[in-house]
């Protein structure tokens, strides 16, 4: 099996860290997010790890401020791709929420990736507003793959390792 990136994105509460732990149990996974040094830094001056609105939109402020400074977020994930290509992991999963950033990203790394939308109706996070950039804008991009993740936890995990088969599957995989 080839070593395969998958940039996975979808608002805040739709399962996406659950749904990449169950591909974890059948491949190699490894699960990088381009907020981590941001949420690194916060830590350091107040954040606690609240996921409330007003942390989330101060992440949200504070990643764009590095991405418009340095383009940090960007430049940690490079960083840990260039690791996974070398490192024994098969699945690269990559969250990144905004659509220039996954764009960036792909460029970044020549194009190698599959994009994964995540929506849930099940969690009411489908309307609700977040108020910040990163949050509010997930679908204004255009994925390869969306997936509805409506089941209850004890029948989603085989239904998104069926879904997950089906990309690998798929002539998207490089």
């Amino acid at each position: 099996m080839k070593k395969i990136v998958i940039i996975i994105n979808g608002r805040g509460g739709v399962g996406k860290d659950t749904l990449c732990s169950f591909i974890s149990r059948y491949y190699k996974t490894i699960n990088v997010s381009a907020i981590t040094p941001i949420k690194q830094m916060a830590s350091c001056y107040g954040w606690n790890g609240e996921k409330d609105e007003k942390s989330r939109r101060f992440l949200s402020e504070l990643k764009r401020v590095f991405i418009e400074y340095n383009d940090l977020p960007n430049q940690y994930l490079v960083a840990e791709y260039k690791k996974f290509l070398d490192d024994d992991n098969m699945i690269m999963f990559v969250h990144i929420r905004e659509k220039d950033q996954i764009s960036k990203f792909i460029e970044s790394v020549g194009g190698h990736c599959i994009t994964l939308l995540v929506r849930s109706n099940i969690f009411g996070s489908t309307n609700f507003i977040y108020r910040n950039y990163s949050d509010d804008n997930v679908e204004d991009y255009t994925y390869d793959y969306y997936y509805d993740n409506n089941k209850p936890l004890e029948l989603a995990e085989k239904d998104f390792f069926d879904f997950f088969n089906m990309i690998l599957n798929s002539e998207h995989v490089i």
